[in-house]
Protein backbone atom coordinates (compact mmCIF):
# COMPACT_ATOMS: atom_id res chain seq x y z
CA UNK A 1 0.00 0.00 0.00
CA UNK A 2 1.07 3.52 -1.19
CA UNK A 3 0.74 5.86 1.65
CA UNK A 4 3.12 8.78 0.66
CA UNK A 5 2.50 10.92 -2.62
CA UNK A 6 6.43 11.68 -2.69
CA UNK A 7 7.54 8.01 -2.54
CA UNK A 8 4.36 7.71 -5.17
CA UNK A 9 5.91 10.02 -7.49
CA UNK A 10 9.56 8.66 -7.48
CA UNK A 11 7.70 5.14 -8.22
CA UNK A 12 6.23 6.75 -11.32
CA UNK A 13 9.31 8.34 -12.83
CA UNK A 14 11.32 4.88 -12.58
CA UNK A 15 8.34 3.45 -13.72
CA UNK A 16 8.29 5.58 -16.93
CA UNK A 17 11.60 5.27 -17.76
CA UNK A 18 10.71 1.83 -17.32
CA UNK A 19 8.66 1.51 -19.64
CA UNK A 20 10.48 2.03 -22.72
CA UNK A 21 11.32 -0.94 -22.99
CA UNK A 22 9.00 -3.21 -21.27
CA UNK A 23 5.27 -3.46 -20.42
CA UNK A 24 3.04 -1.14 -18.15
CA UNK A 25 3.27 -1.95 -14.48
CA UNK A 26 0.58 -1.29 -12.42
CA UNK A 27 1.36 2.76 -12.07
CA UNK A 28 1.43 3.17 -15.90
CA UNK A 29 -2.09 0.73 -16.26
CA UNK A 30 -3.69 3.34 -14.06
CA UNK A 31 -2.10 6.07 -15.49
CA UNK A 32 -3.89 4.96 -18.76
CA UNK A 33 -6.91 4.94 -17.19
CA UNK A 34 -7.44 8.19 -16.21
CA UNK A 35 -6.88 9.15 -19.55
CA UNK A 36 -10.72 7.66 -19.96
CA UNK A 37 -12.22 10.10 -16.88
CA UNK A 38 -14.21 13.11 -17.78
CA UNK A 39 -14.98 16.19 -16.30
CA UNK A 40 -17.79 16.22 -13.74
CA UNK A 41 -17.74 12.44 -13.40
CA UNK A 42 -19.14 9.95 -10.95
CA UNK A 43 -16.11 7.17 -10.27
CA UNK A 44 -16.40 4.18 -8.03
CA UNK A 45 -12.52 3.14 -7.48
CA UNK A 46 -12.02 -0.54 -6.60
CA UNK A 47 -9.13 -2.52 -4.72
CA UNK A 48 -5.89 -3.30 -6.15
CA UNK A 49 -4.81 -1.35 -9.16
CA UNK A 50 -7.88 0.98 -9.35
CA UNK A 51 -7.31 2.65 -6.19
CA UNK A 52 -3.99 3.91 -8.11
CA UNK A 53 -6.41 5.66 -10.87
CA UNK A 54 -7.23 8.65 -8.18
CA UNK A 55 -3.31 9.84 -8.50
CA UNK A 56 -3.25 10.48 -11.77
CA UNK A 57 -6.42 12.79 -12.69
CA UNK A 58 -5.62 15.56 -14.96
CA UNK A 59 -5.27 19.37 -13.03
CA UNK A 60 -8.57 20.88 -13.17
CA UNK A 61 -10.67 18.23 -14.13
CA UNK A 62 -13.79 17.77 -11.27
CA UNK A 63 -13.69 13.96 -10.89
CA UNK A 64 -16.05 12.94 -7.66
CA UNK A 65 -14.77 9.34 -6.38
CA UNK A 66 -16.82 7.23 -4.72
CA UNK A 67 -16.36 4.09 -2.15
CA UNK A 68 -19.16 2.02 -1.27
CA UNK A 69 -18.02 2.61 2.58
CA UNK A 70 -19.73 5.59 2.59
CA UNK A 71 -17.51 8.39 1.44
CA UNK A 72 -17.89 10.71 -2.13
CA UNK A 73 -15.03 12.78 -2.98
CA UNK A 74 -12.04 10.52 -2.44
CA UNK A 75 -8.84 12.27 -3.28
CA UNK A 76 -5.03 11.19 -3.45
CA UNK A 77 -3.13 9.08 -1.24
CA UNK A 78 -2.27 10.91 1.71
CA UNK A 79 1.73 12.33 2.14
CA UNK A 80 2.44 11.30 5.80
CA UNK A 81 1.69 14.50 7.66
CA UNK A 82 -1.98 13.69 6.22
CA UNK A 83 -2.83 9.77 7.20
CA UNK A 84 -5.70 9.70 9.38
CA UNK A 85 -6.26 6.03 10.45
CA UNK A 86 -10.14 6.41 11.01
CA UNK A 87 -10.39 7.56 7.49
CA UNK A 88 -10.24 4.35 4.79
CA UNK A 89 -11.72 3.38 1.92
CA UNK A 90 -13.68 -0.06 0.96
CA UNK A 91 -10.04 -1.55 0.63
CA UNK A 92 -8.97 -0.33 4.19
CA UNK A 93 -6.45 1.55 2.89
CA UNK A 94 -6.10 5.16 4.46
CA UNK A 95 -7.27 8.54 1.82
CA UNK A 96 -7.45 11.88 1.76
CA UNK A 97 -11.08 13.54 1.20
CA UNK A 98 -11.11 16.74 -0.93
CA UNK A 99 -13.11 19.77 0.07
CA UNK A 100 -16.90 19.48 0.49
CA UNK A 101 -16.57 15.35 0.77
CA UNK A 102 -19.51 13.50 2.48
CA UNK A 103 -19.88 10.59 4.17
CA UNK A 104 -23.01 8.49 5.19
CA UNK A 105 -23.78 5.31 5.88
CA UNK A 106 -23.08 2.05 3.51
CA UNK A 107 -26.75 1.46 3.31
CA UNK A 108 -26.96 4.93 1.47
CA UNK A 109 -24.04 4.37 -0.41
CA UNK A 110 -25.47 1.20 -2.33
CA UNK A 111 -28.66 3.12 -2.99
CA UNK A 112 -26.42 5.22 -5.20
CA UNK A 113 -24.80 2.74 -6.53
CA UNK A 114 -27.69 0.60 -7.38
CA UNK A 115 -29.73 3.82 -8.86
CA UNK A 116 -27.24 4.30 -11.18
CA UNK A 117 -25.67 7.45 -10.25
CA UNK A 118 -21.91 5.78 -11.25
CA UNK A 119 -20.89 6.58 -14.15
CA UNK A 120 -17.75 4.69 -14.17
CA UNK A 121 -16.83 1.97 -12.15
CA UNK A 122 -12.58 0.53 -12.54
CA UNK A 123 -11.92 -2.74 -10.92
CA UNK A 124 -9.54 -5.51 -10.99
CA UNK A 125 -10.09 -8.91 -12.35
CA UNK A 126 -9.02 -12.56 -12.43
CA UNK A 127 -10.68 -13.34 -15.55
CA UNK A 128 -12.58 -11.57 -18.27
CA UNK A 129 -14.26 -13.00 -21.24
CA UNK A 130 -14.27 -11.53 -24.97
CA UNK A 131 -18.18 -11.31 -23.91
CA UNK A 132 -17.56 -8.51 -21.31
CA UNK A 133 -18.15 -11.45 -18.00
CA UNK A 134 -16.05 -10.98 -15.41
CA UNK A 135 -14.80 -13.24 -12.53
CA UNK A 136 -13.33 -11.31 -9.72
CA UNK A 137 -14.15 -12.33 -6.57
CA UNK A 138 -13.33 -16.11 -5.83
CA UNK A 139 -10.50 -18.60 -6.21
CA UNK A 140 -11.86 -22.09 -5.23
CA UNK A 141 -10.60 -23.55 -2.49
CA UNK A 142 -8.72 -19.89 -1.39
CA UNK A 143 -10.31 -18.19 1.63
CA UNK A 144 -12.78 -15.30 0.85
CA UNK A 145 -14.59 -12.46 2.88
CA UNK A 146 -17.72 -12.24 0.20
CA UNK A 147 -17.86 -10.97 -2.44
CA UNK A 148 -18.10 -6.86 -0.82
CA UNK A 149 -19.46 -4.03 -3.38
CA UNK A 150 -18.71 -5.85 -6.71
CA UNK A 151 -21.43 -7.72 -7.80
CA UNK A 152 -23.61 -4.47 -7.32
CA UNK A 153 -20.96 -2.42 -9.48
CA UNK A 154 -20.65 -4.78 -12.04
CA UNK A 155 -24.69 -4.45 -12.35
CA UNK A 156 -25.27 -1.39 -11.99
CA UNK A 157 -22.52 1.20 -12.93
CA UNK A 158 -23.11 3.01 -16.83
CA UNK A 159 -19.32 1.78 -17.90
CA UNK A 160 -16.87 -0.44 -16.38
CA UNK A 161 -13.09 -0.77 -17.12
CA UNK A 162 -10.88 -3.62 -15.82
CA UNK A 163 -7.08 -2.97 -14.61
CA UNK A 164 -5.34 -6.36 -14.97
CA UNK A 165 -2.31 -7.71 -15.68
CA UNK A 166 -3.17 -9.68 -19.31
CA UNK A 167 -1.27 -13.56 -17.55
CA UNK A 168 -1.82 -14.97 -14.72
CA UNK A 169 1.79 -15.98 -12.90
CA UNK A 170 1.99 -18.86 -14.68
CA UNK A 171 1.49 -17.14 -17.70
CA UNK A 172 -1.63 -18.36 -18.94
CA UNK A 173 -3.84 -15.73 -20.11
CA UNK A 174 -6.93 -13.92 -18.33
CA UNK A 175 -8.63 -12.98 -21.78
CA UNK A 176 -10.53 -15.65 -22.53
CA UNK A 177 -13.35 -17.00 -24.48
CA UNK A 178 -15.29 -17.94 -21.20
CA UNK A 179 -14.59 -17.24 -17.28
CA UNK A 180 -13.73 -20.34 -15.70
CA UNK A 181 -13.78 -18.92 -12.31
CA UNK A 182 -17.00 -17.94 -10.70
CA UNK A 183 -18.39 -14.89 -12.28
CA UNK A 184 -18.91 -11.29 -10.94
CA UNK A 185 -21.24 -10.18 -14.06
CA UNK A 186 -22.35 -10.83 -16.87
CA UNK A 187 -21.73 -8.87 -20.15
CA UNK A 188 -20.83 -5.86 -18.54
CA UNK A 189 -17.08 -4.94 -19.00
CA UNK A 190 -16.60 -2.39 -21.57
CA UNK A 191 -12.71 -1.86 -21.69
CA UNK A 192 -9.68 -3.67 -20.32
CA UNK A 193 -6.54 -1.88 -19.47
CA UNK A 194 -3.75 -4.58 -18.96
CA UNK A 195 0.21 -3.85 -18.92
CA UNK A 196 0.48 -5.33 -22.69
CA UNK A 197 -2.27 -3.38 -24.48
CA UNK A 198 -5.89 -1.27 -24.18
CA UNK A 199 -9.00 -3.90 -25.19
CA UNK A 200 -12.27 -2.68 -26.25
CA UNK A 201 -15.30 -5.43 -25.39
CA UNK A 202 -17.19 -5.49 -28.87
CA UNK A 203 -20.26 -7.85 -29.64
CA UNK A 204 -17.15 -10.10 -31.72
CA UNK A 205 -14.59 -10.06 -29.26
CA UNK A 206 -11.73 -8.34 -28.08
CA UNK A 207 -10.81 -5.50 -30.12
CA UNK A 208 -7.46 -4.26 -29.92
CA UNK A 209 -6.74 -0.45 -29.55
CA UNK A 210 -3.62 0.29 -28.12
CA UNK A 211 -0.34 -1.53 -27.25
CA UNK A 212 1.85 -0.53 -24.59
CA UNK A 213 5.10 0.64 -25.27
CA UNK A 214 7.76 -1.63 -26.65
CA UNK A 215 5.08 -4.25 -26.93
CA UNK A 216 4.15 -5.93 -30.22
CA UNK A 217 0.91 -6.52 -31.89
CA UNK A 218 2.06 -10.31 -32.14
CA UNK A 219 2.39 -10.44 -28.42
CA UNK A 220 -0.95 -9.36 -27.31
CA UNK A 221 -2.14 -12.06 -29.70
CA UNK A 222 -0.02 -14.83 -28.42
CA UNK A 223 -0.99 -14.12 -24.97
CA UNK A 224 -5.06 -13.84 -25.29
CA UNK A 225 -6.99 -16.75 -25.45
CA UNK A 226 -10.28 -15.32 -26.29
CA UNK A 227 -11.51 -13.82 -29.63
CA UNK A 228 -9.46 -10.37 -30.47
CA UNK A 229 -9.63 -8.66 -33.46
CA UNK A 230 -7.10 -5.96 -34.56
CA UNK A 231 -7.91 -2.24 -34.83
CA UNK A 232 -6.92 -0.79 -38.52
CA UNK A 233 -5.64 2.08 -36.43
CA UNK A 234 -3.95 0.13 -33.43
CA UNK A 235 -1.18 2.66 -31.60
CA UNK A 236 1.06 2.93 -29.09
CA UNK A 237 -0.01 4.14 -25.67
CA UNK A 238 0.86 7.39 -24.46
CA UNK A 239 0.98 7.30 -20.83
Amino acid sequence: MLQQRKSFNQQIIKSTNHQIKMALDKYGIAKRIAQELKDGMYVNLGIGIPTLVANFIPAGMTVILQSENGILGMGPYPVEEEIDADLINAGKETVTVIKGGAFFDSAESFGMIRAGKIDLTVLGAMEVSDKGDIANWKIPGKMVKGMGGAMDLVASAKNIIVAMQHTNPKGESKLLSGCTLPLTGLACVKKVVTDLAVIDITPVGFLLRETAPGVSIEEVKAKTSGRLIIADDVKEMVV
